[in-house]
C-alpha cells in the first residue's frame, strides 16, 4: 500500500512538472509566446504580428527588428492617440523590453507589421521570422496564423487595419 502510494505521489509531481509553462522560443534570457497574425482577408496587403516578450535578466533589452521573407518589408510599430485619432507609428529604435519584466505585442498597441505581403496569411499556417534582440541576440521563430475573427480579451481589431502605412 505504501508503495502504491508514494508511486501515485511520484506521478502527480512529475505530471505537475508537464503543466509548468515553457517558452514557445527562447534567446539568452529571453523567452517569446504567444506568436499570432489572423488570415488574410481578400486582398490585405498587410499583416499585424504579435507576441509576449518576457526578460528574465536584470538588464533592459530591446526588440531592435524582426525580418521575414514573407513580406516585402517589416517594421515594428505602436498605436497613439492623438487629439482622438489613433494613428500608427514606426518604432525606429525597437520595443524596450524591461529587466525581469515583460511586454505585450497586442492589438491597439505595440505590434509587428508586415508591410506588402508577397503571399496572404493563410489560416493554420506558421510564419517564419527573426526576432534581433540588442542584448539577447537573434532568434528564429514562428507566427501562428488565426482566423480572421480572433480578438483576444476583445482587443481593437487591427487586422485590416483602415490605417495608412
Amino acid at each position: 500500500m505504501k508503495i502504491r502510494s508514494f508511486a501515485l505521489a511520484a506521478m502527480l509531481a512529475l505530471g505537475a512538472q508537464g503543466l509548468a509553462h515553457a517558452a514557445d522560443f527562447k534567446v539568452g534570457q529571453i523567452e517569446i509566446d504567444d506568436l499570432w497574425v489572423r488570415a488574410s482577408a481578400p486582398g490585405q496587403a498587410n499583416g499585424a504580428g504579435y507576441m509576449e516578450i518576457d526578460n528574465d535578466a536584470k538588464a533592459e533589452d530591446r526588440l531592435l527588428s524582426v525580418t521575414s521573407d514573407v513580406a516585402e518589408r517589416v517594421e515594428l510599430h505602436e498605436v497613439v492617440t492623438e487629439n482622438g485619432v489613433a494613428k500608427m507609428r514606426e518604432l525606429e529604435k525597437g520595443v524596450p523590453v524591461p529587466a525581469d519584466g515583460e511586454v505585450k505585442l497586442r492589438p491597439g498597441g505595440y505590434h509587428v507589421m508586415f508591410l506588402k505581403l508577397k503571399s496572404p496569411f493563410a489560416e493554420g499556417a506558421k510564419v517564419p521570422a527573426t526576432l534581433r534582440f540588442e542584448k539577447a541576440g537573434e532568434v528564429q521563430v514562428q507566427f501562428e496564423v488565426k482566423p480572421i475573427a480572433h480578438n483576444p480579451g476583445g482587443a481593437a481589431g487591427h487586422g485590416g487595419h483602415g490605417m495608412k502605412h
